[in-house]
């Protein structure tokens, strides 16, 4: 890699990490909607800023406490010593930490987008994305019955979504399969195991009674260690087998093609480090011909934008998942917000980075916590309000 140039991270003037409480998304139901208050949730979202007043943003979803703490004190720093030209090289500044994905990710999308920032270049582009708007699918969790799990997917279908990612596991998979496939034969559907299942006889039947709904893909559905399981069912099965959780790395993809334990992959930049390791895997998976989608990890607006230049990326098959219509949504932090309009979300290319505004200020005021580093000198995370 070319290390002409002068090194963006020797002119980078500071790192600001602010920690966000927010209500967790969830869909506006009549069951859901009545009682307790919402769930909160946590984010980190981070700031790098080099010489030229010039900012790029990242976003680490589910920031526990260890998560905050590994991110402030060990990965921010780190970076903030580490001189590199190319975005792909910012991940060099944690060779020698204990591995921490979402830290990782958080700063290297923000490496990225202000790299595209001062090139003048959308992040679809930097990254070799070729698309100018993906298609957009949706995730239905488990219903209180089959009947309100038709409702929900109406719901979608109505809002223009064309393809829906059906949660399963143990007693709840050909029922509801069934029922959304016969409403909406024309449906791309996904059905999402979570690696819930074994391979006792039991959830072998239910898992191959799946295979004739003609569904897009059956992801995850023995846990993330297991190939062999994977392997010996997509062998079985006429439905493409997918991998979410069993791919933490491109070593991990290597291992699953060469063991054949699926044919499709989700990526997730937060569990795979960052926009340059899910680049790779994409890269990877679409040179062995398996199919690719990005999964949502629950991120803002500002997440989304990054999701969205990754699934701009030309191997990308799959519909990439975006909040479902009727979800109570966070409050934005981005403008415009990240939506997809009659199952179809925008990839931004007039203008550079995310190609969307970042209120820099509401985020402050929101923040639980904060940690400002500079080059010269960190500063002690301090608590707000």
């Amino acid at each position: 890699m070319s290390r002409t140039g002068s090194a963006i991270g020797a002119g980078l003037a500071g790192i600001e990490a602010m920690l966000v409480r927010l209500p967790a998304p969830v869909p506006r139901t009549r069951r859901r909607g009545a009682g307790g208050p919402p769930r909160m949730v946590r984010h980190a979202l981070v700031r790098v800023s080099d010489g030229t007043g010039t900012s790029g943003w990242g976003e680490m979803p589910d920031a526990g406490p260890e998560r905050w703490r590994t991110l402030v004190e060990e990965f921010a720093p780190a970076l903030l010593r580490h001189a590199w030209n190319r975005p792909t090289e910012a991940q060099d500044a944690w060779a020698d930490l204990a591995p921490c994905p979402p830290a990782a990710a958080a700063l290297d999308a923000a490496c990225w987008d202000l790299w595209s920032r001062r090139r003048g270049t959308p992040l679809s582009h930097a990254l070799g994305g070729s698309r100018t708007a993906i298609t957009a699918g949706v995730t239905i969790g488990r219903q209180p019955s089959v009947e309100s799990l038709v409702a929900e997917v109406n719901r979608q279908v109505g809002a223009g979504f064309r393809a829906v990612r059906l949660e399963i596991g143990p007693g709840w998979d050909v029922e509801p399969v069934r029922a959304a496939q016969e409403s909406y034969p024309h449906l791309a559907l996904q059905a999402a195991a979570g690696g819930r299942y074994t391979e006792s006889e039991a959830d072998l039947d239910a898992l191959r009674a799946l295979d004739e709904y003609r569904l897009l893909c059956l992801e995850q559905p023995f846990p993330a260690p297991d190939l062999a399981a994977h392997a010996r069912l997509a062998r079985e099965l006429g439905t493409t087998v997918a991998l979410a959780e069993s791919v933490d790395s491109p070593e991990s993809l290597e291992e699953a093609v060469r063991a054949e334990a699926g044919g499709a992959v989700r990526l997730e930049v937060s569990r795979l480090g960052g926009l340059t390791q899910a680049r790779r895997v994409h890269d990877r998976a679409a040179d062995a011909g398996w199919d690719v989608w990005c999964g949502s990890e629950g991120e803002t607006g500002l997440g989304r934008a990054a999701r969205v230049a990754l699934a701009s990326l030309p191997g990308t098959t799959f519909p990439s998942e975006m909040p479902g219509a009727g979800v109570r949504a966070a409050r934005e932090v981005v403008d415009p917000p990240v939506r997809a309009h009659d199952g179809i979300a925008p990839v931004p290319l007039t203008v550079p980075g995310l190609g969307h505004d970042v209120d820099a200020g509401a985020l402050r005021s929101m923040a639980v916590e904060t940690a400002v580093l500079e080059r010269s000198r960190p500063t002690e995370p301090e608590r707000s309000g």
